[in-house]
């Protein structure tokens, strides 16, 4: 494996489905991106109208993602990043923040939509001292992900897994707790794990609705969890302050406090001892 390089899944690449919304694509489309199709824009229009926060809810956890990453790279010493769910390409990638602060940072990403692939250039420009790479695959076989994620990484080294607004895709508690702990029993002591997940501990009937909405679309099954099901995945790590909280309240910047307001999106980060 090069140390630029995107790979499918086992089967190849999959199909590009335009006719059921795609997270990723939503997701871009909240955050100002252009590779969308109508019928994202359509899920993502329904979903602000039931929920005007949402696009708030989006941004402040980019920003979130990258105040954490850029914790993890600092502070953390962390020199690797296993970002699953990474979604389309934007300003302020995992790499982008890492390789930063810690040039010879070294990030795989991972995803199962194919309009990802057709962007992992844009996602793989690695700083020479660095790498990156990107994997075609879904969260729910940890296993794959970490043995195609081997020929970069390695993982008897503290490795950051990065699950942002992923794991609300499994909508099983078994199964969610059973893929986090996979993962994290995949890296040695030092390293850490950062999850976000919606919940409905701000304006809760919307972002039910508006999940209903979506679950009915024939898209990606998607769920919400409480706060102690959230702080349940970090089970055996040291929960870093401040534990888990709405993402623009996790160490906020005083230099650059970009969106303040509380949002539906919760978010923690923990190291394992």
């Amino acid at each position: 494996m090069t140390e630029n390089a995107a790979t499918s899944g086992p089967d190849g690449p999959s199909q590009l489905n335009t006719n059921v919304p795609h997270s990723a694509r939503v997701w871009n489309y909240l955050l100002g991106g252009k590779d969308n199709f109508a019928v994202d824009r359509e899920a993502a229009d329904y979903a602000v109208r039931l929920m005007p926060e949402l696009v708030l809810s989006a941004r402040a956890n980019r920003q979130f993602l990258g105040r954490a990453v850029r914790f993890l790279a600092g502070e953390g010493q962390i020199r690797q990043f296993l970002d699953v769910g990474t979604g389309l390409p934007t300003a302020d990638n995992t790499h982008e923040v890492a390789q930063s602060v810690a040039p010879e940072a070294r990030i795989v990403y991972v995803d199962n939509d194919p309009l990802v692939l057709t962007h992992a250039r844009a996602l793989l420009t690695s700083s020479p001292q660095g790498a990156t790479n990107y994997i075609e695959a879904d969260v729910r076989d940890p296993r794959a992900i970490l043995e195609a994620a081997a020929g970069t990484l390695d993982f008897t080294r503290p490795t950051a897994v990065v699950l942002s607004g992923i794991i609300n895709f499994v909508i099983d508690d078994a199964e969610a707790r059973a893929v986090v702990a996979q993962f994290v029993d995949a890296v040695p002591s030092g390293s850490y794990l950062l999850i976000s997940h919606p919940t409905t501990v701000v304006n809760g009937p919307a972002v039910e609705e508006s999940m209903r909405q979506w679950n009915e679309s024939g898209a990606a099954p998607i769920r919400t969890r409480s706060i102690e099901e959230i702080r349940g995945f970090f089970a055996g790590l040291d929960l870093l302050d401040p534990g888990v909280v709405t993402c623009t309240a996790w160490r906020p910047d005083p230099q650059h406090p970009g969106i303040t307001e509380v949002v539906s999106e919760f978010v923690a980060v923990g190291c394992k001892p």
